[in-house]
C-alpha cells in the first residue's frame, strides 16, 4: 500500500473491538411543575459535563458541516464541534464508555462502532442530517475506455451492510486490513462472480483506488482492490482526505474511488467536480450519518442539547 502522494499523513488504525458498556442507572432529571405542583421529566442537562463539545471527525467532511448546520438549526449557541480523525472520534467514545461518562460524536452506518457498543442515534426532528443515505463509486471520466475490464467491475459492485460489516469486525479484532478483505472475497466467490462475470483477466495494468480513512470505506477499498488484482491489475489504494479523494479521481491522478457519499456527506464535493467524475451509482444503500451517544445516555434528540 502506497501512502499519501497528495501529502496528507494518515496513521495506521488498530482499534479493538469492546464490549458495550452500559449504565446501571439512569440518571432523571425533573424541572417545573404545573399548577396543581406534578413534575414533568425532562432529560439530563450534559452540557456542562461535555463542555458543551461534540466530537467530531476530519474537517472537510460533509458531516462536519451539518453538524455546525444543526447547531444553528436548533439555537445550541454555546455547543461547539471539534475536529479530530476518525481513529480520534472511535477513541473518544471507547474512553467515555469505559468509563460510563457521557460523549457525543458524530457517527455513521456502516461503523463497528455499533457492533461494539450499545449506540443510539440522536432523533433529528428537523431533518439536518437528512434520510439514509447511499455510497456510490465514482471514475475518472475516461477509465471506461481505458480499463474497460476494471470499469465494468467497478460498475456491476454492489453489496450489503452486513457484508461490509464482516470485513470491518474482523479488522477491529485485530486482523489485518488486507487479509481480512481477501478472506471475505475467498468466502463470498458467489457474490463476486455477480461483478466480474464475463471480464476478461489483464496482464498487470496499473491502477489506483483513492478512499477517505474511515473503518466503511478502508473495508470496502481494500475488498474491490482484492477483486481486481485477481483479474491481474497492479492495484494501489491511498487513503487520503475527503477534498483530495475527489480531487485525485477528477484531475486523472487516481482512477476511482467507493466511498463517496450521497445525497449529503460528500454533495458539495460531487458539486466541485462533477463535470470530470462519472458516478457509477450506488454500492451500498442505507447509510446514515447523525449525532451518537452511548445508549446510557438519558437523551433522545439533538433538541435536549438546547
Amino acid at each position: 500500500m502506497k501512502f499519501n502522494k497528495y501529502g496528507v499523513a494518515v496513521a495506521g488504525m488498530s482499534v479493538a473491538l469492546l464490549a458495550a458498556c452500559g449504565a446501571d442507572e439512569e440518571e432523571e432529571n425533573t424541572a417545573g411543575g404545573d399548577e396543581n405542583g406534578s413534575d414533568e421529566e425532562t432529560s439530563v442537562d450534559y452540557g456542562e459535563e461535555l463542555d458543551y463539545t461534540i466530537t467530531g471527525i476530519e474537517p472537510g467532511a460533509g458531516i462536519m458541516t451539518a453538524v455546525e448546520n444543526a447547531i444553528e438549526e436548533y439555537g445550541l449557541d454555546e455547543w461547539d464541534v471539534t475536529a479530530s480523525s476518525s481513529a480520534a472520534m472511535t477513541q473518544e467514545l471507547d474512553t467515555a464508555i469505559e468509563n460510563d461518562e457521557p460523549v457525543i460524536v458524530t457517527g455513521w452506518t456502516p461503523h463497528w462502532k455499533f457492533a461494539a457498543y450499545d449506540l443510539k442515534y440522536l432523533d433529528d426532528p428537523e431533518g439536518v442530517f437528512g434520510e439514509a443515505e447511499d455510497i456510490h463509486t465514482m471514475v475518472r471520466t475516461d477509465l471506461e475506455s481505458d480499463m474497460p475490464e476494471a470499469y465494468e467491475v467497478l460498475d456491476n459492485f454492489y453489496w450489503t451492510e452486513e457484508d461490509m460489516g464482516e470485513i470491518m469486525v474482523a479488522i477491529n479484532e485485530g486482523q489485518d486490513e488486507a487479509e481480512a478483505a481477501a478472506e471475505w472475497v475467498e468466502n463470498n466467490q458467489d457474490t463476486v462472480a455477480e461483478w466480474t462475470d464475463g471480464v476478461d483477466a489483464v496482464d498487470g495494468e496499473e491502477l489506483e483506488l483513492v478512499f477517505v480513512n474511515w473503518d466503511s470505506e478502508i473495508a470496502s477499498t481494500n475488498m474491490i482492490a482484492t477483486v481486481l488484482s485477481d483479474l491481474g491489475y497492479d492495484v494501489t489504494i491511498t487513503p487520503t482526505e475527503a477534498p483530495y479523494m475527489f480531487d485525485a479521481v477528477a484531475s486523472g491522478e487516481a482512477d476511482a474511488m467507493v466511498a463517496a457519499w450521497l445525497p449529503l456527506t460528500h454533495d458539495h464535493l460531487v458539486e466541485d467536480n462533477e463535470d470530470d467524475l462519472v458516478d457509477l451509482g450506488a454500492n451500498l444503500e442505507g447509510a446514515r450519518t447523525g449525532l451518537v451517544v452511548p445508549e446510557y445516555m438519558d437523551i433522545d434528540s439533538i433538541e435536549d442539547l438546547q
